[in-house]
């Protein structure tokens, strides 16, 4: 195996070394150049994955922020969260599928949208978020139980252009078994060797894939890898390293590996 130094597709992010410092410059003062971020999210057992992507996506420079949750919590979510949008809650207290046309009104409204988990697992939700999947062309960052929902449309989702996936590294194992991808992928391999991978992987197909393994968060998009040092694996699970990320995204359309490498270094 070649050194890492040797991977002319890979670079190494350091604390207080961006690579990507123009991104973090050019983030727009006027709110109405920083985009419009919709988060969706939550059930009836729980929303704060939602209000903690709020609060990181607005702290990261969001121009705009509004949330669409099941109506099941109109009495319950935090005053701090001003912008709501509430659709149908199915029985198991998940968005039910009637919430399609407000999930695409908050599509066409928005610069991008984060699918933020807390979703439950429910069939009918699964195939509400799978029908979204097919409609919304525009930039989508799914992470946690988000990406457990849409795994029946696992093919669609790494087929889709301007797809951001915060996930975990069993999900990943996941991924690349449900579109029969030729590598196998283990808890032990070597850093370099989840490196290659990706690589091959985004060459492949047009998603973007941001995962922490052996204390490095790696993304890759486009067959490029970038690497940065990572202590706090309890931030990605609370959705806000996916928070920050989307709100960078919105700003930076064209460029999701920099954008999210770039939202990774702390100020």
């Amino acid at each position: 195996m070649q050194p890492a130094s040797s991977y002319s597709y890979w670079q190494k992010q350091l604390p207080g070394k961006p690579l990507f410092s123009d991104i973090s410059w050019s983030k727009p003062e006027q709110k109405s150049l920083a985009g419009r971020l919709g988060i969706i999210g939550g059930n009836k057992l729980g929303f704060a994955g939602v209000a903690d992507a709020y609060q990181t996506a607005l702290k990261n420079g969001a121009g705009e922020v509004r949330v669409l949750l099941p109506d099941v919590l109109k009495k319950t979510i935090p005053t701090i969260i001003t912008e709501t949008i509430f659709a149908p809650t199915n029985p198991s207290g998940g968005l039910a599928r009637d919430g399609l046309s407000d999930m695409k009104a908050l599509g066409a409204w928005s610069t991008g949208i984060l699918l933020i988990g807390d979703a439950g697992r429910n069939s009918e939700t699964a195939i509400l978020y799978e029908d979204f999947l097919r409609e919304y062309h525009g930039p989508l960052t799914i992470t946690r139980d988000a990406i457990d929902l849409i795994k029946n449309s696992s093919q669609s989702l790494v087929e889709r252009p301007d797809s951001s996936l915060i996930i975990s590294f069993a999900q990943l194992q996941k991924l690349f078994q449900l579109v029969y991808y030729p590598i196998v992928l283990t808890f032990s391999m070597q850093l370099t060797s989840l490196v290659e991978a990706l690589h091959k992987f985004t060459i492949t197909y047009p998603v973007t894939i941001t995962v922490l393994h052996k204390d490095q968060l790696i993304v890759a998009s486009g067959g490029e890898i970038t690497t940065t040092p990572w202590d706090n694996p309890m931030s990605i699970w609370r959705g806000s390293v996916a928070s920050a990320a989307a709100t960078f995204w919105l700003w930076n359309q064209s460029k999701p590996l920099e954008s999210i490498t770039a939202s990774l270094i702390k100020e």
